[in-house]
């Protein structure tokens, strides 16, 4: 599938809520102002449908409606983009301890970590819905950096490594595609419309309260059957609103389930996986039902239908057999209930998957890498298994605790140099913590028997436990890796990568950018796209020639006539202005920022070829445009623009 045409219809799909949405309201109000209007006529002893229409009254209405609408609408879009977790906090999930011996949930994190670093994105939270029975997952987010996986006290139990992997390479599809960011949005919008039948339903527990304490008598009773009806009114047209609400859900997420089913498929090339869960979820008395009370509210987000419909047309999945049949055609629709046995969890093997050979540098097409983007498949899982099993296993359980990360992290910022070592330990010494400069240099030396190419994914690792830290934690550790890359008054491009990574992942944990007016100056896009490129041209270049024909060779990949780059002057070119360039180029069309990507590509590699440093700094670049790219593969082969290319 072709990630930037899904990214375009994500946005396609955003504007078609919006519009969903607005008639919702519209509808919304019509109906307050023919409560509000009911209740006065009734209140006045006047006729109910005399002079129906009053338009002072309408406006009145509707201008406090919308805006009662739009302000719970906008606060609760904003807590979610704080902390997209709290949907799951809400329905009971626990966070998952990365250093538990538990082996189902160890067999969990680890098929997430492989998917993860499979995927080129961060490693998401994990999470355990302990009372649910049922199978069941879901994943939460508004971005790479704030994610999160929940699955079902059922599906961990019931369910094998495979079919477990299939249900999480659905999940992830969400993810990248854009999905989990829209659900988000959808929730917040439709608990705008909501909250007048809860406005309704406080009305009528007042009103009960004040009964039972008999301050009844001293109410008109005309008032007093006003506000009984303007409460009974509120209440119905909330559960009006549920109805509607169900619609909109159900408009939005079916096609998007099937597709998810066939991302997962092709993540992992094993559709009797998925398949298999979807057949246990159909065996299965409680099948995907949740019971936690907060269940309705998320009903968009799982990978089956979490609550019971009266009817299929407010289901927001496609029934369970068509998805077991387009995937697996010689399905016959028997589905046998009963109850379903714990899978016995067998001891993982580290280094089965560890023939995957590693190359040193990688020819590279900048078309390939645009069409890789998003596309995992099964040889980048495998690739991501060889890498993890070369990790010593005594580093890959240890760096699941926040300190051990911490030092593992300003661990993989040693130089080799003796000299520049030297430098980097006195300047962590000078923070004022002894035992931080013990501590780094022995996950040094556990390093040392890692592979160059392990160094990204040690990281995306190590990003759950740093998550843990403190504020003031994560504030010592910028400090800490700060001095440590400018120990030799320069920064090398993995130094730049791992900077980079951690200031978009764990600065969203720590510092979340909330929405904002948009009134912050911005660079323009064609201004980023030339600081951009010039300083990727310079990376690599060792004479100003050879910088002018890396950036040519970039310029060529952009469309014609779009931009007017210009090679800047060396010394023009910072990493603050990178930073800010990167930052205003991910707010650009999908379209754009592949093209982008490919001239990135073209730019690093204007010799055919990337070598590991390089790679990681584009993957680090192409994480920052929002467009996750899986590990470069030797021997990989991708389709673009209708032919394959090879990478290696």
């Amino acid at each position: 599938m072709d990630f930037f045409e899904e990214q375009e219809r994500a946005r396609s799909r955003t504007g078609w809520l919006i519009v969903l949405f607005s008639l919702a309201v519209c509808g919304t109000v019509m109906a307050v102002y023919a409560a509000m209007k009911l209740a006065l006529q009734y209140a006045f002893d006047r006729p109910l449908f005399e002079q129906f229409w009053n338009g002072d009254l309408f406006w009145r209405v509707a201008v406090n409606t919308v805006a009662l609408i739009a302000a719970v609408s906008f606060f609760k879009i904003r807590a979610l983009s704080a902390s997209a977790d709290s949907v799951v906090l809400g329905l009971g999930g626990k966070l998952l301890d990365p250093s538990t011996s538990d082996p189902h949930q160890r067999r969990l994190l680890n098929v997430v970590e492989e998917m993860a670093i499979a995927s080129g994105v961060p490693v998401p939270a994990v999470y355990l819905l302990p009372d649910e029975s049922g199978i069941n997952a879901l994943a939460v987010g508004l971005d790479a950096s704030r994610s999160a996986i929940a699955v079902t006290d059922g599906c961990l139990k019931l369910l094998t490594r495979d079919e477990l992997q299939g249900v999480v390479a659905h999940e992830f599809s969400h993810l990248l595609n854009g999905d989990s960011r829209i659900n988000l949005r959808l929730l917040g919008l439709v608990h705008g419309i909501l909250v007048i039948g809860l406005i309704g339903s406080k009305l009528l527990r007042s009103l009960g309260r004040s009964s039972d304490s008999g301050s009844r008598r001293k109410v008109n009773p005309g008032g007093l059957g006003s506000i009984v009806f303007v409460g009974v009114a509120f209440y119905l047209i909330g559960s009006i609103g549920v109805f509607f609400t169900r619609l909109i859900k159900a408009a939005i997420c079916r096609q998007r389930e099937l597709l998810a089913d066939a991302s997962g498929v092709q993540f992992t090339r094993n559709a009797a996986g998925l398949v298999g869960a979807l057949k246990k979820i159909g065996r299965l008395d409680r099948g995907s039902r949740l019971i936690a009370p907060g269940a309705e509210e998320a009903s968009h987000f799982y990978f089956g239908e979490g609550i019971a419909h009266f009817t299929a047309l407010m289901s927001t999945h496609p029934p369970l057999e068509q998805r077991i049949q387009l995937l697996d055609p010689s399905f016959q629709g028997e589905l046998p209930r009963g109850q379903l046995q714990p899978v016995a969890v067998e001891e993982e093997i580290p280094g089965v998957a560890a023939a995957v050979q590693i190359e040193r540098s990688f020819p590279v097409r900048p078309r390939a890498v645009i069409a890789s983007v998003g596309a995992l498949g099964d040889e980048h899982i495998a690739y991501a298994q060889s890498l993890v099993a070369r990790i010593p296993e005594r580093l890959r359980d240890s760096i699941r605790e926040p300190s051990v990360a911490r030092a593992v992290v300003l661990g993989l910022l040693l130089d080799r140099n003796p000299q520049t070592r030297a430098a980097q330990l006195s300047a962590l010494l000078a923070i004022g913590d002894p035992q931080l400069a013990d501590q780094v240099s022995s996950a040094s030396g556990a390093l040392r028997d890692c592979p160059a190419e392990a160094r990204l994914p040690i990281l995306n690792l190590a990003l759950p436990a740093l998550r843990r830290l403190s504020a003031a934690q994560y504030g010592e550790l910028q400090a800490a890796v700060d001095r440590l890359v400018r120990a030799d008054s320069r920064i090398g491009l993995f130094e730049y990568t791992l900077q980079r990574v951690l200031s978009r992942h764990l600065g969203a944990h720590f510092k979340p950018k909330l929405p904002d007016a948009g009134t912050s100056p911005q660079i323009q896009v064609v201004d980023a796209v030339s600081v951009l490129l010039s300083m990727l041209a310079y990376a690599g270049a060792a004479a100003p020639a050879e910088a002018a024909r890396a950036f040519e060779a970039a310029q060529a990949e952009l469309s014609p006539g779009r931009f007017r780059t210009t090679l800047l002057p060396r010394e023009k070119c910072d990493l603050r202005l990178l930073d800010g360039a990167l930052d205003r180029l991910a707010d650009t069309a999908p379209r754009l920022r592949g093209e982008i990507l490919g001239a990135c590509a073209a730019a690093v590699a204007t010799d055919g070829t990337v070598t590991i440093a390089e790679g990681e700094l584009l993957r680090a670049i192409a994480d920052s445009l929002g467009c996750p790219m899986p590990p470069l593969l030797p021997g990989q082969h991708v389709r673009a623009a209708g032919e394959r290319r090879a990478l290696g």
